[in-house]
């Protein structure tokens, strides 16, 4: 497998996973009512269930981070996932399988199960990930990813504070995410550059938009919270998830416009 193929591959791998995570998302199965028309109805556990989203996703983006760095300076690393077809396989069917397993059995597994999977999945995706340092320099790197952080803040603090309905963006936004995984798999043969910026311009938008969605989604399903139980833990868990997908997303989509190629 070539590199650029890997990138596009991997972007249309991580987009699957996205609709995977919103699908199984489903808070609405608590049986709570629409937080939005219950503001005042604020539960006790709140502050603390949003507080390890933000806690879970923060850490898997350092896990992740942290890993890539390590492959990439590990050369018998590199030779072993990117050398290796059957390595790189098994990572990337572990992930799906990872995600999937999550997201659908998450009221079956233990809250300690799910972490330790979520912090596999993170491990395993910062591996996968570390192709980036083959491509791009480790300054553009580092520029994109503090510029990621701004947008994903930014929008993630607009999705938190805004009184307006964001809901009926989640169909569009999942649409629009299919849209990208058949664009990035036709280019794969086209190997169109014109195509390649337009799917990276409106992955940034749609990633964007999805950030500010799902910030909102886990904010009313933290707002009706009726304790810290682990159920609600677990839920707080998958949240995160979702979060740090967004991120990861976003980060690839700007570096694919804004980074400098070694």
């Amino acid at each position: 497998m070539s590199i650029s193929f890997l990138c596009i591959f991997y972007l249309s791998l991580q987009s699957i996973i996205i609709i995977v995570t919103i699908k199984n998302m489903d808070f609405d199965k608590l049986n709570y009512q629409s937080a939005v028309s219950r503001e005042a109805e604020v539960s006790a556990a709140f502050p603390a269930l949003m507080r390890k989203v933000y806690l879970w996703m923060s850490m898997a983006l350092v896990i992740t981070g942290f890993t890539a760095y390590l492959v990439a300076s590990n050369y018998a690393l590199q030779e072993l996932i990117f050398g290796n077809q059957a390595v790189m396989w098994i990572l990337i069917i572990a992930e799906l399988a990872i995600v999937f397993g999550v997201s659908a059995a998450i009221n079956k597994l233990s809250l300690t199960m799910a972490t330790l999977l979520f912090v596999l999945y993170a491990i395993i995706n910062g591996a996968v990930l570390s192709m980036i340092f083959l491509v791009y320099t480790a300054s553009s790197i580092a520029m994109v990813f503090f510029i990621t952080a701004g947008t994903f803040a930014a929008m993630s603090i607009y999705g938190y504070t805004t009184k307006s309905d964001l809901t009926s963006w989640g169909k569009i936004l999942i649409m629009g995410v299919i849209g990208l995984v058949i664009a990035s798999v036709v280019n794969i043969f086209l190997k169109s550059s014109a195509l390649e910026m337009i799917v990276s311009y409106v992955g940034v938008l749609i990633f964007v938009g999805l950030t500010a969605y799902d910030t909102q989604k886990i904010k009313q399903m933290c707002l009706q919270a009726p304790d810290m139980g682990e159920t609600m833990q677990k839920y707080a868990l998958l949240g995160a998830l979702s979060l740090y997908l967004d991120f990861i997303n976003l980060f690839i989509y700007l570096l694919r416009i804004l980074g400098r190629r070694d």
